[in-house]
Protein backbone atom coordinates (compact mmCIF):
# COMPACT_ATOMS: atom_id res chain seq x y z
CA UNK A 1 0.00 0.00 0.00
CA UNK A 2 1.42 3.41 -0.40
CA UNK A 3 -0.03 6.99 -0.52
CA UNK A 4 -0.98 8.66 -3.46
CA UNK A 5 -2.71 11.76 -3.30
CA UNK A 6 -3.05 14.58 0.02
CA UNK A 7 -5.56 17.12 -0.53
CA UNK A 8 -6.77 19.89 2.13
CA UNK A 9 -10.23 21.15 2.62
CA UNK A 10 -10.97 24.81 4.39
CA UNK A 11 -14.34 24.44 5.70
CA UNK A 12 -16.29 26.74 7.69
CA UNK A 13 -16.08 28.20 10.56
CA UNK A 14 -12.50 27.70 10.85
CA UNK A 15 -11.45 24.77 10.31
CA UNK A 16 -8.96 22.22 8.20
CA UNK A 17 -9.65 18.49 7.05
CA UNK A 18 -6.81 17.03 5.15
CA UNK A 19 -7.74 13.55 2.77
CA UNK A 20 -4.97 10.81 2.55
CA UNK A 21 -5.51 8.55 -0.42
CA UNK A 22 -3.61 5.27 -1.14
CA UNK A 23 -3.37 3.27 -3.95
CA UNK A 24 -6.01 0.50 -2.65
CA UNK A 25 -8.59 2.89 -2.03
CA UNK A 26 -8.11 3.18 1.58
CA UNK A 27 -8.46 7.08 2.52
CA UNK A 28 -7.59 8.62 6.00
CA UNK A 29 -8.90 12.19 7.46
CA UNK A 30 -7.25 14.82 9.75
CA UNK A 31 -7.77 18.07 10.58
CA UNK A 32 -4.42 20.17 11.09
CA UNK A 33 -5.77 23.81 11.87
CA UNK A 34 -4.27 26.43 13.89
CA UNK A 35 -7.13 28.34 14.99
CA UNK A 36 -6.97 31.90 12.59
CA UNK A 37 -3.68 30.42 10.72
CA UNK A 38 -5.40 27.99 8.77
CA UNK A 39 -4.13 29.06 5.17
CA UNK A 40 -0.54 29.11 6.94
CA UNK A 41 -0.99 25.61 8.24
CA UNK A 42 -2.51 24.16 4.76
CA UNK A 43 0.89 25.34 3.14
CA UNK A 44 2.81 23.30 5.77
CA UNK A 45 0.85 20.01 4.95
CA UNK A 46 1.55 20.40 1.72
CA UNK A 47 5.20 20.88 1.98
CA UNK A 48 4.87 17.82 4.25
CA UNK A 49 2.74 15.63 1.65
CA UNK A 50 5.98 15.53 -0.38
CA UNK A 51 7.74 13.53 2.59
CA UNK A 52 4.50 10.57 2.33
CA UNK A 53 3.35 10.61 -1.30
CA UNK A 54 4.64 6.96 -2.49
CA UNK A 55 5.36 5.89 1.06
CA UNK A 56 3.72 2.74 3.22
CA UNK A 57 0.96 4.09 5.28
CA UNK A 58 1.94 2.22 7.88
CA UNK A 59 5.34 3.28 8.90
CA UNK A 60 3.23 5.71 11.44
CA UNK A 61 6.21 6.30 13.40
CA UNK A 62 8.70 6.46 11.04
CA UNK A 63 6.85 8.99 9.08
CA UNK A 64 6.20 11.30 12.25
CA UNK A 65 9.96 10.93 13.31
CA UNK A 66 10.60 12.39 9.44
CA UNK A 67 8.32 15.38 9.08
CA UNK A 68 9.31 16.44 12.63
CA UNK A 69 12.97 16.41 13.18
CA UNK A 70 13.80 15.77 9.24
CA UNK A 71 14.65 19.75 8.95
CA UNK A 72 16.76 22.39 10.86
CA UNK A 73 13.93 24.25 12.61
CA UNK A 74 11.34 21.79 14.81
CA UNK A 75 8.03 22.14 16.48
CA UNK A 76 6.08 25.60 16.74
CA UNK A 77 2.09 25.31 16.69
CA UNK A 78 2.02 25.55 12.45
CA UNK A 79 4.47 22.71 12.07
CA UNK A 80 3.66 20.40 14.79
CA UNK A 81 -0.73 20.94 13.73
CA UNK A 82 0.47 19.95 10.15
CA UNK A 83 2.21 16.87 11.42
CA UNK A 84 -0.84 16.27 13.40
CA UNK A 85 -3.36 15.92 11.12
CA UNK A 86 -1.56 13.75 8.44
CA UNK A 87 -0.55 11.65 12.00
CA UNK A 88 -4.43 11.53 12.26
CA UNK A 89 -5.04 10.57 8.93
CA UNK A 90 -2.25 7.73 9.39
CA UNK A 91 -3.92 6.51 11.88
CA UNK A 92 -7.24 6.25 10.41
CA UNK A 93 -5.47 4.68 7.37
CA UNK A 94 -4.23 1.92 9.49
CA UNK A 95 -7.38 1.44 11.87
CA UNK A 96 -9.87 0.73 8.49
CA UNK A 97 -6.99 -1.12 7.02
CA UNK A 98 -6.97 -4.02 10.12
CA UNK A 99 -10.94 -2.85 10.31
CA UNK A 100 -9.97 -2.23 13.76
CA UNK A 101 -10.87 1.34 15.99
CA UNK A 102 -7.39 3.18 16.83
CA UNK A 103 -8.31 2.89 20.23
CA UNK A 104 -7.41 -1.14 19.71
CA UNK A 105 -4.22 -0.14 18.21
CA UNK A 106 -3.23 1.88 20.88
CA UNK A 107 -3.63 -1.00 23.39
CA UNK A 108 -7.47 -1.60 23.13
CA UNK A 109 -10.12 0.15 25.84
CA UNK A 110 -9.78 1.68 29.49
CA UNK A 111 -13.33 2.59 29.54
CA UNK A 112 -17.01 2.08 27.87
CA UNK A 113 -17.75 5.84 28.34
CA UNK A 114 -16.13 9.32 28.51
CA UNK A 115 -17.57 11.72 30.13
CA UNK A 116 -17.69 15.02 28.01
CA UNK A 117 -17.79 18.72 28.92
CA UNK A 118 -19.84 21.10 27.21
CA UNK A 119 -19.50 25.41 26.84
CA UNK A 120 -21.56 28.07 28.32
CA UNK A 121 -21.97 31.67 27.24
CA UNK A 122 -22.72 34.68 28.81
CA UNK A 123 -21.29 37.57 30.33
CA UNK A 124 -23.81 38.16 32.91
CA UNK A 125 -25.55 36.08 36.15
CA UNK A 126 -28.78 35.78 34.66
CA UNK A 127 -27.35 34.66 30.62
CA UNK A 128 -25.07 31.95 32.74
CA UNK A 129 -27.84 30.41 34.91
CA UNK A 130 -30.23 30.13 31.92
CA UNK A 131 -27.17 28.91 29.77
CA UNK A 132 -26.07 26.08 32.62
CA UNK A 133 -29.80 25.04 32.97
CA UNK A 134 -29.59 24.53 28.98
CA UNK A 135 -26.86 22.06 29.52
CA UNK A 136 -28.04 20.06 32.85
CA UNK A 137 -31.39 19.73 30.84
CA UNK A 138 -29.34 17.91 27.75
CA UNK A 139 -27.81 15.65 30.19
CA UNK A 140 -24.52 17.33 31.18
CA UNK A 141 -22.55 16.83 34.21
CA UNK A 142 -19.78 19.38 33.40
CA UNK A 143 -19.64 22.49 31.98
CA UNK A 144 -17.03 25.28 31.07
CA UNK A 145 -17.15 29.15 30.81
CA UNK A 146 -14.99 32.15 30.79
CA UNK A 147 -13.60 33.73 33.80
CA UNK A 148 -13.53 37.08 31.73
CA UNK A 149 -13.45 39.52 29.14
CA UNK A 150 -10.86 42.38 29.20
CA UNK A 151 -9.73 42.88 32.36
CA UNK A 152 -6.85 45.18 33.93
CA UNK A 153 -3.21 43.85 34.36
CA UNK A 154 -4.49 43.64 38.57
CA UNK A 155 -8.64 43.04 38.52
CA UNK A 156 -10.50 45.74 40.46
CA UNK A 157 -13.49 45.13 43.02
CA UNK A 158 -15.66 45.13 40.15
CA UNK A 159 -13.78 42.40 38.17
CA UNK A 160 -13.45 39.94 40.93
CA UNK A 161 -17.37 40.20 41.90
CA UNK A 162 -17.96 39.92 38.71
CA UNK A 163 -16.29 37.08 37.95
CA UNK A 164 -17.31 35.29 41.23
CA UNK A 165 -20.83 36.52 40.47
CA UNK A 166 -21.09 33.94 37.38
CA UNK A 167 -19.16 31.20 39.21
CA UNK A 168 -21.86 31.66 42.12
CA UNK A 169 -24.53 31.35 39.30
CA UNK A 170 -23.56 28.08 37.76
CA UNK A 171 -22.87 26.73 41.12
CA UNK A 172 -25.90 27.49 42.00
CA UNK A 173 -28.06 25.59 38.97
CA UNK A 174 -25.81 22.53 38.81
CA UNK A 175 -25.71 22.08 42.37
CA UNK A 176 -23.06 19.58 44.72
CA UNK A 177 -22.91 16.90 42.01
CA UNK A 178 -22.08 18.47 39.04
CA UNK A 179 -18.88 20.50 38.07
CA UNK A 180 -17.63 23.67 36.41
CA UNK A 181 -14.31 24.68 34.97
CA UNK A 182 -13.11 28.03 34.36
CA UNK A 183 -11.11 28.70 31.71
CA UNK A 184 -8.74 32.55 31.45
CA UNK A 185 -7.51 31.87 27.59
CA UNK A 186 -3.87 33.19 29.17
CA UNK A 187 -5.23 36.67 30.20
CA UNK A 188 -4.15 36.93 33.97
CA UNK A 189 -0.78 37.91 34.81
CA UNK A 190 0.80 35.80 37.87
CA UNK A 191 -0.08 38.57 40.23
CA UNK A 192 -3.55 38.69 38.98
CA UNK A 193 -3.85 35.25 39.16
CA UNK A 194 -2.81 35.49 43.12
CA UNK A 195 -4.99 38.13 43.75
CA UNK A 196 -8.33 36.30 42.30
CA UNK A 197 -8.24 32.46 42.14
CA UNK A 198 -8.88 32.70 45.93
CA UNK A 199 -11.87 33.80 45.52
CA UNK A 200 -13.08 30.74 42.76
CA UNK A 201 -12.16 28.45 45.81
CA UNK A 202 -15.35 28.11 47.66
CA UNK A 203 -17.33 27.59 44.95
CA UNK A 204 -15.51 24.40 44.04
CA UNK A 205 -14.49 24.99 40.32
CA UNK A 206 -13.13 21.62 38.85
CA UNK A 207 -10.07 23.25 37.30
CA UNK A 208 -8.66 26.60 36.19
CA UNK A 209 -7.89 26.93 32.52
CA UNK A 210 -4.96 28.10 31.36
CA UNK A 211 -4.05 31.32 34.04
CA UNK A 212 -1.04 32.44 32.54
CA UNK A 213 -0.06 32.58 29.44
CA UNK A 214 2.55 29.57 28.12
CA UNK A 215 5.07 31.75 27.61
CA UNK A 216 4.88 32.17 31.53
CA UNK A 217 5.15 28.16 32.29
CA UNK A 218 8.23 28.73 34.17
CA UNK A 219 6.09 30.71 36.88
CA UNK A 220 3.47 28.03 37.23
CA UNK A 221 5.49 26.74 39.89
CA UNK A 222 5.18 29.70 42.23
CA UNK A 223 1.10 29.92 41.03
CA UNK A 224 0.72 26.29 41.59
CA UNK A 225 2.09 26.84 45.77
CA UNK A 226 -0.27 29.57 46.41
CA UNK A 227 -3.61 28.87 43.98
CA UNK A 228 -6.31 26.64 46.47
CA UNK A 229 -8.05 25.91 42.45
CA UNK A 230 -6.31 23.08 40.63
CA UNK A 231 -4.57 24.54 37.19
CA UNK A 232 -4.89 23.20 34.18
CA UNK A 233 -2.59 24.00 31.00
CA UNK A 234 -1.42 22.34 27.22
CA UNK A 235 -3.72 23.87 24.72
CA UNK A 236 -0.91 26.14 23.87
CA UNK A 237 1.94 23.36 24.63
CA UNK A 238 3.05 21.20 21.42
CA UNK A 239 4.73 18.23 22.67
CA UNK A 240 6.65 16.55 25.91
CA UNK A 241 9.03 18.70 25.57
CA UNK A 242 7.06 21.63 25.80
CA UNK A 243 4.77 20.33 28.85
CA UNK A 244 7.42 18.35 30.88
CA UNK A 245 8.15 22.55 32.87
CA UNK A 246 4.76 22.39 33.74
CA UNK A 247 4.15 18.86 34.74
CA UNK A 248 6.78 19.57 36.67
CA UNK A 249 5.27 23.02 37.90
CA UNK A 250 2.65 20.50 39.80
CA UNK A 251 -0.33 21.27 37.31
CA UNK A 252 -3.54 19.14 37.84
CA UNK A 253 -5.13 18.91 34.85
CA UNK A 254 -3.12 18.44 31.62
CA UNK A 255 -5.17 19.32 27.94
CA UNK A 256 -2.86 18.71 24.74
CA UNK A 257 -4.62 19.70 21.96
CA UNK A 258 -4.84 16.51 19.22
CA UNK A 259 -4.69 18.65 16.54
CA UNK A 260 -1.92 21.43 17.58
CA UNK A 261 0.60 18.42 19.26
CA UNK A 262 1.85 16.31 16.95
CA UNK A 263 -1.55 14.53 16.45
CA UNK A 264 -2.47 10.82 17.88
CA UNK A 265 1.18 9.50 18.11
CA UNK A 266 2.88 12.61 20.12
CA UNK A 267 -0.43 13.06 22.65
CA UNK A 268 -0.73 9.48 23.44
CA UNK A 269 3.42 9.63 24.78
CA UNK A 270 2.61 12.91 26.39
CA UNK A 271 -0.22 11.55 28.21
CA UNK A 272 1.77 8.63 29.30
CA UNK A 273 4.87 11.08 31.00
CA UNK A 274 1.86 13.03 32.49
CA UNK A 275 1.02 9.43 34.48
CA UNK A 276 4.40 9.95 35.96
CA UNK A 277 3.39 13.09 37.77
CA UNK A 278 -0.08 11.54 38.12
CA UNK A 279 -1.52 13.96 36.59
CA UNK A 280 -5.04 13.32 34.04
CA UNK A 281 -5.62 14.82 30.73
CA UNK A 282 -8.33 16.26 29.60
CA UNK A 283 -8.17 16.81 26.17
CA UNK A 284 -8.41 20.32 24.32
CA UNK A 285 -10.89 20.57 21.57
CA UNK A 286 -13.01 23.02 20.19
CA UNK A 287 -12.73 22.08 16.62
CA UNK A 288 -14.11 20.03 14.23
CA UNK A 289 -15.17 16.62 13.98
CA UNK A 290 -11.47 14.44 12.75
CA UNK A 291 -10.34 16.20 15.75
CA UNK A 292 -12.98 15.25 18.08
CA UNK A 293 -13.00 11.70 16.64
CA UNK A 294 -9.09 11.78 17.51
CA UNK A 295 -9.60 12.79 20.97
CA UNK A 296 -12.15 10.48 21.74
CA UNK A 297 -9.82 7.58 20.45
CA UNK A 298 -7.07 8.70 22.79
CA UNK A 299 -10.04 9.57 25.60
CA UNK A 300 -10.98 5.47 25.26
CA UNK A 301 -7.24 4.12 25.84
CA UNK A 302 -5.56 6.46 28.40
CA UNK A 303 -5.92 5.45 31.96
CA UNK A 304 -5.17 8.91 33.22
CA UNK A 305 -8.05 10.49 31.42
CA UNK A 306 -10.46 12.67 33.11
CA UNK A 307 -12.98 14.84 31.01
CA UNK A 308 -13.07 15.55 27.41
CA UNK A 309 -13.73 18.70 25.80
CA UNK A 310 -16.10 19.20 22.48
CA UNK A 311 -17.74 21.94 20.33
CA UNK A 312 -21.04 20.91 19.28
CA UNK A 313 -23.61 23.11 19.73
CA UNK A 314 -21.02 26.23 20.70
CA UNK A 315 -21.53 29.95 20.52
CA UNK A 316 -18.96 30.82 17.94
CA UNK A 317 -19.84 28.04 15.78
CA UNK A 318 -21.16 30.07 13.17
CA UNK A 319 -21.64 29.19 9.79
CA UNK A 320 -21.74 25.27 10.24
CA UNK A 321 -22.03 22.77 13.26
CA UNK A 322 -19.46 19.76 13.93
CA UNK A 323 -21.98 17.46 12.49
CA UNK A 324 -22.36 18.90 9.11
CA UNK A 325 -19.10 17.24 8.24
CA UNK A 326 -19.95 13.42 9.20
CA UNK A 327 -22.03 10.87 7.24
CA UNK A 328 -23.62 9.62 10.40
CA UNK A 329 -23.44 11.57 13.60
CA UNK A 330 -24.82 8.92 15.95
CA UNK A 331 -20.85 8.53 17.37
CA UNK A 332 -21.48 11.84 18.73
CA UNK A 333 -24.71 11.60 20.34
CA UNK A 334 -24.35 12.15 24.11
CA UNK A 335 -26.07 9.59 26.49
CA UNK A 336 -25.82 11.10 30.37
CA UNK A 337 -23.37 14.03 28.99
CA UNK A 338 -20.65 10.82 27.87
CA UNK A 339 -19.97 9.19 24.55
CA UNK A 340 -20.16 6.15 24.09
CA UNK A 341 -17.22 4.16 23.08
CA UNK A 342 -16.79 4.09 19.22
CA UNK A 343 -16.68 0.78 17.43
CA UNK A 344 -16.01 1.34 13.68
CA UNK A 345 -12.64 1.14 11.95
CA UNK A 346 -10.26 3.74 12.26
CA UNK A 347 -10.78 7.39 13.60
CA UNK A 348 -14.76 5.61 13.91
CA UNK A 349 -16.46 7.97 11.46
CA UNK A 350 -16.92 8.83 7.71
CA UNK A 351 -16.02 12.08 6.98
CA UNK A 352 -18.80 13.49 4.12
CA UNK A 353 -16.76 14.16 1.65
CA UNK A 354 -19.03 16.34 -0.58
CA UNK A 355 -20.00 18.52 1.71
CA UNK A 356 -16.36 19.07 2.54
CA UNK A 357 -15.60 19.55 -1.00
CA UNK A 358 -18.24 22.02 -1.67
CA UNK A 359 -17.69 23.55 1.97
CA UNK A 360 -13.87 24.09 0.60
CA UNK A 361 -14.92 25.86 -3.06
CA UNK A 362 -16.84 28.83 -1.26
CA UNK A 363 -14.50 29.14 1.84
CA UNK A 364 -11.41 31.83 1.41
CA UNK A 365 -8.73 31.52 3.91
CA UNK A 366 -7.58 35.28 4.66
CA UNK A 367 -4.18 35.97 6.12
CA UNK A 368 -3.90 37.81 9.74
CA UNK A 369 -2.95 40.65 6.96
CA UNK A 370 -5.68 42.31 4.86
CA UNK A 371 -4.15 43.87 2.02
CA UNK A 372 -4.20 48.11 2.05
CA UNK A 373 -5.08 49.52 -1.55
CA UNK A 374 -2.21 52.42 -1.17
CA UNK A 375 0.14 49.53 -0.19
CA UNK A 376 -1.07 47.56 -2.40
CA UNK A 377 -0.94 50.14 -5.69
CA UNK A 378 2.82 50.72 -4.59
CA UNK A 379 2.92 46.77 -4.58
CA UNK A 380 2.03 46.24 -8.03
CA UNK A 381 4.65 49.38 -8.86
CA UNK A 382 7.35 47.56 -7.54
CA UNK A 383 6.64 44.31 -9.05
CA UNK A 384 6.75 45.41 -12.60
CA UNK A 385 9.01 48.02 -12.62
CA UNK A 386 11.87 47.61 -15.18
CA UNK A 387 14.78 47.94 -14.02
CA UNK A 388 17.16 46.66 -17.07
CA UNK A 389 17.89 48.02 -20.66
CA UNK A 390 16.39 48.86 -23.19
CA UNK A 391 13.79 49.92 -20.60
CA UNK A 392 15.33 51.34 -17.53
CA UNK A 393 14.56 55.35 -17.26
CA UNK A 394 11.25 54.80 -19.35
CA UNK A 395 8.60 52.69 -17.85
CA UNK A 396 8.67 53.92 -14.07
CA UNK A 397 6.64 56.92 -14.13
CA UNK A 398 4.49 55.70 -17.24
CA UNK A 399 3.53 52.27 -14.92
CA UNK A 400 2.66 55.11 -11.70
CA UNK A 401 0.47 56.71 -13.73
CA UNK A 402 -1.28 53.75 -15.05
CA UNK A 403 -1.73 51.92 -11.58
CA UNK A 404 -2.76 55.19 -10.17
CA UNK A 405 -5.71 55.24 -12.39
CA UNK A 406 -7.02 51.92 -11.26
CA UNK A 407 -10.29 53.28 -9.17
CA UNK A 408 -9.75 53.77 -5.41
CA UNK A 409 -12.85 51.88 -5.11
CA UNK A 410 -12.35 49.51 -7.68
CA UNK A 411 -8.98 48.80 -6.00
CA UNK A 412 -10.86 48.42 -2.43
CA UNK A 413 -13.10 46.00 -3.70
CA UNK A 414 -10.62 43.52 -5.19
CA UNK A 415 -8.63 43.54 -1.81
CA UNK A 416 -11.15 43.69 0.94
CA UNK A 417 -11.22 40.25 2.57
CA UNK A 418 -7.63 39.21 0.79
CA UNK A 419 -4.88 38.98 1.84
CA UNK A 420 -2.34 40.55 0.70
CA UNK A 421 -0.67 38.57 -1.74
CA UNK A 422 -4.11 37.03 -2.94
CA UNK A 423 -5.22 40.53 -3.68
CA UNK A 424 -1.71 41.93 -5.26
CA UNK A 425 -2.02 38.27 -7.86
CA UNK A 426 -5.59 39.77 -8.44
CA UNK A 427 -4.22 43.10 -9.31
CA UNK A 428 -1.57 42.28 -11.43
CA UNK A 429 -4.11 40.10 -13.37
CA UNK A 430 -6.36 43.59 -13.62
CA UNK A 431 -3.02 45.32 -14.77
CA UNK A 432 -2.21 42.92 -17.76
CA UNK A 433 -5.46 42.50 -19.07
CA UNK A 434 -5.99 45.71 -18.75
CA UNK A 435 -8.57 47.16 -16.67
CA UNK A 436 -12.23 48.51 -18.64
CA UNK A 437 -12.00 52.58 -19.65
CA UNK A 438 -8.23 52.50 -18.20
CA UNK A 439 -5.49 53.78 -20.72
CA UNK A 440 -2.73 51.58 -20.83
CA UNK A 441 0.61 53.24 -20.64
CA UNK A 442 2.30 53.60 -23.22
CA UNK A 443 4.68 50.51 -24.26
CA UNK A 444 2.04 48.43 -21.90
CA UNK A 445 1.42 44.79 -23.42
CA UNK A 446 -1.13 42.83 -22.71
CA UNK A 447 1.22 39.65 -22.33
CA UNK A 448 4.86 40.04 -20.29
CA UNK A 449 7.47 41.50 -22.48
CA UNK A 450 10.04 38.81 -23.88
CA UNK A 451 13.57 40.00 -24.28
CA UNK A 452 16.74 38.34 -24.73
CA UNK A 453 19.41 39.01 -21.06
CA UNK A 454 22.19 40.73 -21.75
CA UNK A 455 23.78 38.75 -19.23
CA UNK A 456 22.47 35.27 -20.29
CA UNK A 457 23.47 35.15 -23.94
CA UNK A 458 21.49 33.17 -26.39
CA UNK A 459 18.62 32.66 -23.67
CA UNK A 460 15.15 34.33 -23.56
CA UNK A 461 13.44 35.00 -20.75
CA UNK A 462 10.89 37.59 -19.56
CA UNK A 463 11.87 41.10 -18.45
CA UNK A 464 11.33 40.55 -14.65
CA UNK A 465 13.14 37.39 -14.38
CA UNK A 466 16.47 39.00 -15.69
CA UNK A 467 18.90 39.24 -12.67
Amino acid sequence: MQITRIETFAVPPRWLLCRVETDEGVVGWGEPVVEGRAATVRTAVHELAELLLGQDPSRIEDHWQVMTKGSFYRSGPVLSSAVAGLDQALWDIAGKRFGVPVHVLLGGPVRDRVRAYSWVGGDEPGEVSDAVAAQVEAGFTAVKMNACGRMNRLATTRDIDDLAGRATAAREVLGPDRDFAVDFHGRFTPGNARKVLPHLAPLNPLFAEETVLPEYTHLLGDLVACSPVPLATGERLYSRTDVLPALQAGIAVLQPDLSHAGGISEVRRIAALAETFDVPVAPHCPLGPVSLASSLQIAFSTPNFLIQEQSIGIHYNQGAEVLDYVVDPEVFRFHDGCFLRPTAPGLGIEVDERAARAADKRTRLAGPRLAAPGRLVRRVVRARRPSHPPYHGRGSMELTDFTARLSRDRLAAVVRGRSADAALRTVLTLVEEGVPGTPAPPGWSPRPAVRRSPTRHGRVCPWWRVP
